[in-house]
């Protein structure tokens, strides 16, 4: 092994590899728990699979120069781009109301838009950090056109529409304008920019109908009482009914009832919440929150500008995604279909989240070895 591999192995934080991996071993039981009657173990190994092949594509760029990181930004922006533009045409599938799918030979789907969460990363990055002297804030020029390039994934995914993915962006591409040490008028500019997007997205309308039930339920449940109404309200009473400790594994009546549709993906954390009780679902949320606050570390302590946003990006995009799914969980944010990371079931959101645990190993190693 080359001397500067093994030296970037030993300084690399495996704790964030160690608590994804704990993550991703606990989704796998709760995506067993809630499918095992239908497909026994198929899609709890199918989320095993996904997380291996996740984490070893992660592993691998901790091997990574974060230079060569930055000279491929804008082709993974690109890539990610241009899957967002081969949903909208008749490739592309349209999957409970969101045409946000690309279906695969040998079986395999893709979504997108996860893969345009690690474009936008990179590119954010890429654009505000590009040869400027660290101590200088981005020029106007550089901050309007960090907001183009956001705006183009954006729009691509209200288009679809997917009004989940596309505030994930929204507060990925605001906290990377933020860090970058722009004006805070800027930040200002982007938050009245995301929240515009979403009351255009809602009042055009751009959602299907089923969606925008999903909102309009959150304000007032008796809009759809046998639908999403319903639905979130099972939900409320299998994380209620779980109290301290849970019902154990297998064992929730919610859950093993099948009253909940979606609930290996939108809603894996009620499982949690039923089965593992309160002390587990509050240490998956701990493990999670371990995730964000360590990316945010990583772009504190980096004296490179890359580095640094790429972690905050990375950072932004893990916590704004916890905190959605969680709290619609709750009953606190409308249902919007975000997964919860690592837990859900779900091959596209996997893969992202195990890429983006990679970009803050890899932004870390700048730092790190330059002290």
């Amino acid at each position: 092994m080359p001397p500067a591999l093994r030296e970037r192995l030993a300084r690399t934080d495996w704790g964030l590899f160690v608590a994804a991996l704990g993550l991703s071993l606990v989704g796998a039981l709760l995506v067993w728990s809630t499918t095992r009657d239908s497909v026994g173990a198929a899609l709890a190994v199918r989320h095993l699979v996904n997380a291996a092949v996740g984490a070893v594509l992660a592993v691998a760029l901790v091997a990574v120069d974060v230079r060569w990181l930055r000279a491929v930004a804008p082709w993974v922006y690109l890539a990610g781009t241009a899957g967002l533009v081969l949903v909208l045409t008749p490739l592309g599938q349209t999957v409970n109301g969101s045409r946000s799918w690309l279906f695969l030979p040998g079986g395999f789907s893709l979504q997108p838009a996860e893969l345009a969460k690690i474009g936008l990363v990179v590119g954010l990055a890429m654009i505000l950090a590009e040869g400027r002297d660290p101590l200088r804030p981005p020029l106007w020029r550089e901050v309007l056109t960090a907001w183009t390039v956001a705006a183009v994934p954006v729009l691509l995914i209200l288009l679809q529409p997917d009004l989940g993915s596309a505030l994930v962006l929204g507060v990925l591409t605001v906290a990377v304008v933020a860090a970058s040490g722009a004006a805070a008028r800027w930040t200002w500019v982007a938050v009245v920019g995301t929240a515009t997007a979403v009351v255009l997205a809602v009042t055009l309308p751009l959602l299907d109908p089923y969606q925008l039930d999903r909102l309009l339920a959150f304000r007032d449940p008796d809009l759809d009482p046998q639908g999403i109404g319903y639905q979130t309200r099972q939900v409320r009473l299998a994380i209620g009914s779980g109290g301290w400790t849970g019902t154990g594994l297998g064992e929730g009546p919610h859950t093993q009832g099948g009253f909940i549709p979606f609930q290996h993906t939108d809603f894996i954390f009620s499982v949690a919440g039923e089965e593992l009780g309160w002390l587990g679902a509050v240490g998956l949320v701990l493990l999670l929150g371990f995730l964000v606050l360590r990316a945010m570390v990583v772009g504190l302590r980096s004296d490179e500008p890359f580095g640094r946003l790429v972690a905050v990006g990375v950072g932004a995009w893990l916590g704004f995604q916890t905190f959605e799914n969680v709290g619609m969980n709750l009953g606190l944010m409308p249902v919007t279909g975000l997964p919860l990371p690592f837990l859900s079931y779900g091959g596209s959101s996997m893969l992202a989240c195990w890429l983006a645990i990679g970009l803050v190993a890899c932004a870390q190693q700048r730092w790190r070895v330059s002290r």
